[in-house]
Order: C-alpha cells, then sequence, then structure tokens
C-alpha cells in the first residue's frame, strides 16, 4: 500500500526518489528494490522514459497510448534540472508558439532524449553563473500536478531568451512571446543581466526595454544601468550570422531590420 501511495503522489519519478522513500519505510534491500521495480513494469503500473526516469500509468489507461506531462519529464530529466527558454514561456502560458522541444538547464552534459514525439534537451548552465555559484539566480518552484517543478522566473526566462536566441526560435516568436509578458521585475533583469557579463546581451536586453518603456513601466535609470554595459564596439545582435540590420547606437547594437520594423506585422499580400 506505501508503494502505492508513492506511485499516487508521484506521476513522475527518478530512481533515486524510489530508493529514498523505500528506504525511509525500512526497505534497504538493493535487490528488493529493483526487483519492484521489475515487478511494477511488467504489471504495466510504470513505464521507464530512461534509464533512472520512470512513470506511472493511471488505472485503466493503456501502457501503449498513455503520455506522462511533458513538463514533469523534462523537470526530472536530471536531479537538478530547470524548466528554462521557451519551455519556460510555455510553462507560464507566455510562448507564441507551442514546441516540439522541450529545454532544460542542469549542471552535468546530457544527450537529447527523443520520447513520444518530443525532444527533451539539457543546457548546461551559463558558465559567469558557475564561475559564481550563481546558477540557482531566478530560479523558482512551480506546481505542476502536485509536483514542484524548477522553473526560471520570467524575469530570468526574458533575458536568457536574448542571450540565446538559436534555442528559442525565430526572432517573430522571440519577440512576440515576450510582448505578451505585462510586468518585469526590473531590478531583477538587470541584477540577472549583469551575473551574465555578456555586453551583447545587456545591449540586447536594453534595447527591448527601451522599445517597450512605455508597457513595461521603464524608467530612463534602468536603462543607464545597462548603457554602463553596453559593448565599446557596435555587436551584431546574433554574431554568428552578422544579418544586415540598423545600428542602434544608443546600444552599439546592429538590429536585424525584421525586429526593427517588425516585418511579421506586415499585411500579408494574399489579403
Amino acid at each position: 500500500m506505501r508503494l502505492r501511495d508513492f506511485f499516487a503522489k508521484r506521476p513522475v519519478f527518478r530512481h533515486e526518489e524510489l530508493v529514498d522513500f523505500l528506504e525511509s519505510i525500512g526497505s534497504k534491500n538493493k535487490k528488493t528494490r529493483e526487483l519492484s521495480l521489475l515487478h511494477h513494469g511488467k504489471t504495466g503500473r510504470i513505464s521507464r522514459v530512461k534509464r533512472g526516469l520512470y512513470y506511472v500509468i493511471p488505472n485503466g489507461q493503456s501502457p501503449a497510448t498513455f503520455q506522462p506531462d511533458p513538463y514533469l519529464l523534462a523537470t526530472r530529466m536530471t536531479g537538478d534540472a530547470v524548466l528554462a527558454f521557451h519551455t519556460s514561456l510555455d510553462f507560464y502560458g507566455k510562448a507564441y508558439s507551442t514546441f516540439e522541444q522541450l529545454t532544460y538547464l542542469t549542471s552535468s552534459v546530457t544527450r537529447p532524449v527523443t520520447f513520444q514525439g518530443r525532444t527533451y534537451r539539457g543546457i548546461v548552465f551559463p558558465k559567469a553563473l558557475r564561475d559564481l555559484r550563481k546558477e540557482n539566480f531566478g530560479v523558482e518552484k512551480a506546481d505542476r500536478l502536485g509536483l514542484d517543478v524548477r522553473i526560471t522566473s520570467l524575469e530570468r526566462t526574458f533575458v536568457d531568451l536574448l542571450d540565446r536566441p538559436k534555442l528559442c526560435g525565430s526572432w517573430e516568436e522571440i519577440w512576440r512571446s515576450l510582448e505578451s509578458i505585462e510586468y518585469f521585475d526590473l531590478d531583477k533583469v538587470i541584477g540577472y543581466t549583469q551575473l551574465l557579463n555578456n555586453a551583447t546581451t545587456a545591449a540586447k536586453v536594453g534595447f527591448f526595454l527601451d522599445q517597450h518603456k512605455e508597457p513595461l513601466w521603464v524608467e530612463d535609470h534602468h536603462l543607464e544601468e545597462l548603457k554602463r554595459l553596453k559593448p565599446k564596439s557596435p555587436h551584431y545582435m546574433e554574431r554568428s550570422k552578422r544579418a544586415k540590420g540598423r545600428l542602434m547606437a544608443d546600444w552599439n547594437l546592429v538590429v536585424p531590420h525584421e525586429i526593427v520594423d517588425k516585418i511579421w506585422e506586415e499585411p500579408s499580400e494574399d489579403l
């Protein structure tokens, strides 16, 4: 009965979570634990995603068709996984589009896992944060089906999207998603930007806030703090692409025309 209680409260679980539970009720025999996993797997009560990661199949559901919650899977791909980037936006209901790739932050290098048509990709915490032991800056807990998931705050997600745009889709996707967010704690945005210590990222954050001063209640002192972090010479928003754009002198940032002109807002020629 106690193991059933564990399954009832843990629709997705890691092997070490089960070990901790069994040891808490006095079961310390490794062979017994493995036999228990094997038994419940054979009876269709649980199924495995990858080594060390399992999910519970509810009563009445078919093991062949049941799909566990993808956010719970992502947040338990590693012991320290944090939902991040576009996946964080999607969790908060702020993503313009839904992706079939879920991204999480972790301290270890991991291989992507593809399961039930979705890809789960781990990204190592930024080196600047690792060096300062600030990996968990702006990481929050949220409830998902009764379980805690770790997720980057909207403030950290905002900066991360601009810091690593390749992980987040097109500029249209990024801009439309960020423009759906009504409020940021700007002190937290600036504090996290400072921790990353990346001049190009600081310029991108400043440029976005400068574009959205009124709706986001951005004041001059916020922009001045970011301007102190901007590049000393012009930088491209994406150095690897070096797309043609317009130089925003206030930020020493070459911004692609598609962002400056918001070409996605232009009426379609087919209309």
